[in-house]
């Protein structure tokens, strides 16, 4: 895997409430000025969904449009848009999402419960946005929240072949309420179950975001952190910015003698299109 590590930025997520986590980055300014810091920090992906002027989770096309052309002009770092959006939204409008003209997408390779709702990932869906990207040349982080959607992921590329850039990079999503705990031998049992010269970086949301970062460096993974997975540094301290988490990853990963991975090194990697 080399001796870096890659570390995206899930600044906002759908799920938290602005009124609630007031240092949540909604607006653009906000989300650029959340960008430069966590790329100056380590950071090389940020994992991004917008929200409206009401601070609601949106699908919006100029909106994204706009947030991909403002985070392209102002870092250096692979916009990766999600195709979740909020687990209310329709099929269509996450589809869309890819008219955007993002470097990558996220791809979420199953169904799950999450919480009191369904995130809804029919196999259909799943085909259609993989085409999709495959045209657009987007390249895909397939997301992995339980063991089944590896298995999921190995269906999708025996049937429908290597995403744009050939290269397979998956994220493990761990501890949402509904898919894998997030812990150590969780995490090594979906590892050895992905494809073989994938790459993977790994989630712990909540509580578990420290105990799948240091399984994740042991295991030779890469590392995704940000305030959509979790709005606390430590029981009864709050997260007051996302680049308190970028540096707490940037932190281990240069422990574990494996230093944050510079955006261009990263592009090399995913093999992300030039736009």
């Amino acid at each position: 895997m080399g001796a870096t590590t890659l570390i995206t930025v899930a600044p906002t997520g759908a799920e938290s409430a602005k009124a609630d986590v007031p240092a949540l980055p909604v607006t653009l300014e906000e989300l650029v000025q959340t960008a430069k810091e966590c790329e100056a920090a380590g950071a090389a992906v940020i994992h991004v969904h917008i929200r409206d002027d009401d601070a609601r989770p949106t699908l919006d096309p100029s909106r994204l449009r706009d947030t991909v052309t403002a985070l392209r002009e102002s870092t250096g770092l692979i916009v990766q848009l999600s195709t979740g959006g909020a687990v209310t939204d329709p099929y269509e409008d996450r589809l869309r999402v890819l008219d955007a003209g993002p470097d990558m997408c996220s791809l979420t390779c199953g169904t799950v419960n999450f919480g009191s709702d369904v995130f809804m990932n029919p196999w259909p869906f799943m085909v259609e946005l993989y085409q999709r990207t495959q045209e657009l040349e987007v390249v895909p982080e397939f997301e992995l929240f339980d063991l089944g959607h590896v298995a999921a992921l190995h269906r999708l590329l025996d049937k429908h072949g290597l995403p744009y850039g050939g290269h397979v990079h998956c994220d493990l999503v761990m501890g949402v309420p509904g898919g894998m705990p997030g812990d150590a031998r969780t995490l090594v049992a979906a590892v050895e179950a992905l494809p073989s010269g994938s790459t993977w970086s790994a989630t712990g949301i909540g509580r578990t975001s420290l105990p799948v970062m240091f399984a994740a460096l042991s295991a030779g993974g890469h590392l995704r952190v940000g305030m959509e997975d979790t709005v606390t540094l430590a029981k009864g301290k709050p997260v007051t910015a996302n680049v308190q988490l970028v540096e707490r990853a940037a932190q281990a990963a240069t422990l574990a003698q494996r230093p944050p991975m510079p955006s261009a090194d990263a592009r090399a990697l995913l093999g992300t299109k030039s736009r």
